[in-house]
């Protein structure tokens, strides 16, 4: 029922984007940066999306902003710590801020090949 002095409108559906393949990245400017991150019980190894340059562009940034509470990694392979289970892959993984011990970058010139298709 429509309100007094408003058309009636059809009703609409929220929907999820279901389309196939890579979103359009054509005008964003950013940078993707693989690290290795631990959790009290696991290793992780996966990529972050960075801004270019400026506000946004460290993994600090990424690590402090308080309004996330999941840090986003692509391409990530999960070892658990106790060795259990070998390395399990994914195309992508949220990790809760609150959990992770240290992150470093993985350097493609100063680690071994295996590390980073880990």
């Amino acid at each position: 029922m429509a309100a007094a002095g408003t058309p009636n409108r059809p009703a609409t559906r929220a929907t999820l984007n279901t389309r196939e393949g890579p979103a359009d990245e054509s005008g964003v400017e950013h940078r993707r940066q693989r690290i290795l991150l631990e959790t009290g019980r696991h290793r992780i190894r996966g990529t972050v999306h960075l801004s270019r340059d400026g506000y946004r562009s460290r993994i600090s940034d990424l690590l402090n902003a308080s309004e996330r509470d999941f840090l986003p990694l692509t391409d990530a392979t999960v070892e658990p710590l106790d060795g259990g289970e070998g390395p399990q892959a994914h195309e992508f993984l949220a990790v809760q801020r609150s959990h992770v011990v240290f992150v470093v970058p993985l350097d493609p010139g100063a680690v071994e090949p295996a590390d980073l298709s880990a």
